[in-house]
């Protein structure tokens, strides 16, 4: 049954979110993103007011010049609401900020390594989604998903999250009652390991991008990444991955979503 108190509490935040930008916008910048096409108009204004609440209960910062204003806040939070469309933003609980760098960062810090073994990461990255801390994601690859390429580093970094829902990056989110977790894992172990092996011997040819042969967690980010942007291509290739997907995030975006280059 609803609760009468959360209901109202929602709905208070909405207008004070809403007092702030106008609902008017949320739904002229959705006609501009790509990535969101084919939504009837009553679920723009739904994920206009879930990336409204995103951006009103997330801290947006600036780190190494990078330069934020309004738009570039709420384009970057329609991404990030798309994800939890149908979950409910609760999903992102335990964390606060999304730091912004202007492009690739180095992180530069001491990790270990599932032998024990520390060492200094020094790779560049375009996106981090650290457990119960921040997202950090650079805005030049963050902005490229106006386009639907098959990348978007915001729902790279969002899925981690869901991710890590349960306090471990795993490659398996919570699932919901009725999901059966034998077949997940079965059905997403046998495509990480046919992109494992693609990954080892033509990754150039992959329709999955082979960073998501690294680990179970990168493949789960990696093809909700396709899940959202080139759904058809992802259908394709890993027909029951898309089912399981489908499932988990409560949405069908090969329905809405017209083929991109052949798909």
């Amino acid at each position: 049954m609803p609760n009468p108190l959360s209901n109202w509490w929602r709905r208070r935040r909405l207008e004070r979110a809403h007092a702030e930008i106008e609902p008017a916008r949320w739904r002229a910048l959705c006609a501009e993103l790509a990535l969101l096409d084919g939504f009837d108009e009553a679920t723009l204004d739904r994920l206009g007011d879930t990336a409204a609440l995103f951006l009103r209960e997330k801290t947006f910062e600036a780190a190494g010049g990078a330069r934020l204003d309004q738009r570039t806040c709420m384009e970057l939070a329609l991404q990030a609401a798309l994800p939890v469309l149908e979950l409910g933003l609760s999903w992102y609980h335990g964390w606060h900020a999304v730091i912004i760098y202007p492009d690739e960062f180095v992180p530069a810090r001491e990790v270990m390594d599932e032998n024990g073994l520390v060492w200094v990461d020094t790779t560049p990255k375009s996106g981090e989604a650290w457990n119960r801390g921040p997202v950090i994601l650079s805005l030049a690859d963050a902005l490229a998903g106006r386009k639907r390429t098959g990348h978007n580093v915001v729902i790279h970094e969002m899925a981690h999250k869901l991710d890590m829902c349960d306090g471990a990056a795993n490659g398996r989110p919570p699932l919901h009652a009725g999901m059966d977790a034998r077949a997940w894992a079965e059905r997403l172990q046998r495509a990480y390991d046919d992109l494992c092996r693609q990954a080892r011997a033509a990754p150039e040819l992959s329709m999955v991008d082979p960073y998501g042969a690294t680990s179970p967690a990168e493949f789960f980010a990696v093809v909700s990444e396709l899940f959202f942007e080139l759904p058809h291509r992802l259908r394709a290739v890993y027909p029951d991955v898309y089912t399981e997907l489908a499932a988990f995030y409560r949405q069908d975006p090969a329905l809405r979503l017209r083929p991109v280059s052949g798909w």
